[in-house]
């Protein structure tokens, strides 16, 4: 009877040991599947929104290695060496406030690289052009132009960039780079990325305006510089790069992208005003251009791109995101005089430097499928024309402000010279 009873309890103690190992791999498995399921509504859903904390928590499932900016106010940077040194996010608020970058959860979460880029995502990221045309690193020599040929070098794609030295102000990157664009030839490139957060006296000098103190603000600086490491000089003949920086945030209904551009000339000097072609006309009611400023419709519901070339371009961008109340400005590095931008069209050119020094995107669905609710802002520098040894720097700041209509309205006067309720389409 003794032993029974002790057979039977071990039995009741070996099924309630089984059913809690079963109930335990199955929430290990829910966890582990959450951040797919999860990611996988932020392609076309507006009603996902993550906080900063949110996307540091997730970030940190898959990198140890992240490097956090932050002041005692509330703005907080999340910097990814992983990721070519990549600023990912940023905030006004801390963890729990409004995450600005787009981030890519469900290509994270898979753990599964792509074949011809990795669209992490990310507030700003290093990229190098051209991407098109006789001189592109992006197709190899020969082939034809078409996006199965088409690869992101992936020195500037799933390669890590090395960290210098990190604290709460400031991150230095670093990378060796090897390249051969379409026309055979090669590029040996030492890339710096330097990012710095910036404090409110930073940013009054950097707007031309002092910042009302209801007013709350993150701004982030990245100083990149390239520097030809090989024996030839890179020229017209063989090919330049750029430096090109890629800003990815999230979208909201009623973001609206503004860009200043040079109005007074002719356009047989200056040229067009904007090339908005590149995945077809833009519709007359996302993009208008009025009396020295043009507003283009950044609600990540119609795939569409806009162009300024160096002629036109000033050295500020920015977009109001009427939803939440925010105003965010982008300031980059614009050599006066300076003329000579690689054209990344997808075709042998006629003009391989005649391109943009100022861009936008706005993403869309392609045949149902969407990579996800963000738009760009984008800065390109001139085509360098290095001799062994020389560098070629290019500087990109993105500042937030989130506040009441009246305090973002001086700013965007003086910025745009119009008040936010004019940067709406």
């Amino acid at each position: 009877m003794i032993i029974r009873f002790i057979f039977r309890s071990i039995r009741q103690q070996f099924h309630m040991s089984r059913i809690l190992f079963i109930l335990l791999t199955c929430t290990i498995i829910s966890c582990n599947n959450s951040d797919t399921v999860e990611a996988k509504k932020d392609a076309g859903d507006f009603s996902v929104k993550r906080s900063f904390g949110d996307d540091l928590q997730f970030l940190r499932q898959y990198h140890k290695d992240l490097v956090v900016l932050g002041d005692s106010g509330g703005a907080q940077v999340i910097i990814a060496p992983a990721y070519q040194g990549r600023v990912m996010t940023s905030t006004t608020e801390g963890e729990k406030g409004l995450s600005f970058g787009w981030i890519n959860h469900e290509l994270i979460a898979s753990g599964k690289p792509a074949e011809h880029i990795n669209a992490f995502g990310g507030e700003e990221r290093f990229w190098l052009g051209p991407e098109g045309g006789q001189f592109s690193i992006y197709f190899k020599k020969g082939v034809e132009f078409k996006f199965d040929n088409w690869f992101v070098p992936k020195e500037i794609d799933s390669e890590p960039f090395n960290l210098v030295s990190a604290d709460d102000r400031e991150a230095k990157f670093e990378k060796e780079i090897h390249l051969e664009n379409y026309s055979g030839n090669r590029f040996d490139v030492r890339v710096q990325r330097d990012i710095h957060l910036l404090n409110r006296q930073a940013i009054d000098s950097a707007l031309g305006i002092s910042v009302p103190p209801a007013v709350q603000v993150v701004a982030f600086e990245s100083g990149n510089f390239i520097t030809n490491t090989g024996a030839t000089t890179w020229d017209k003949k063989t090919g330049m790069l750029s430096i090109w920086i890629l800003s990815m945030m999230n979208a909201s209904e009623k973001t609206t992208v503004a860009v200043p551009y040079v109005k007074d000339g002719d356009t047989a000097r200056l040229g067009p005003i904007v090339t908005d072609d590149y995945f077809g006309k833009v519709p007359a009611d996302r993009l208008k251009i009025n009396n020295g400023l043009i507003l283009f419709k950044a609600d990540a519901s119609h795939r569409s791109k806009i162009g300024i070339s160096p002629k036109r371009a000033l050295p500020l961008a920015g977009s109001y995101d009427a939803t939440n109340n925010v105003l965010t400005v982008a300031q980059f590095s614009l050599h006066e005089g300076v003329v000579d931008y690689v054209n990344s069209l997808w075709k042998i050119q006629d003009n391989p430097f005649r391109g943009d020094a100022v861009n936008s995107y706005n993403d869309g669905p392609i045949d149902g499928k969407q990579m996800g609710k963000f738009y760009e802002v984008e800065s390109s520098s001139p085509a360098a024309a290095l001799a062994p040894g020389k560098t070629l720097y290019h500087m990109h700041r993105t500042i937030h402000l989130k506040g009441n209509k009246e305090d973002l309205d001086k700013i965007a006067m003086k910025l745009f010279g119009v008040g936010v309720d004019q940067i709406k389409l």
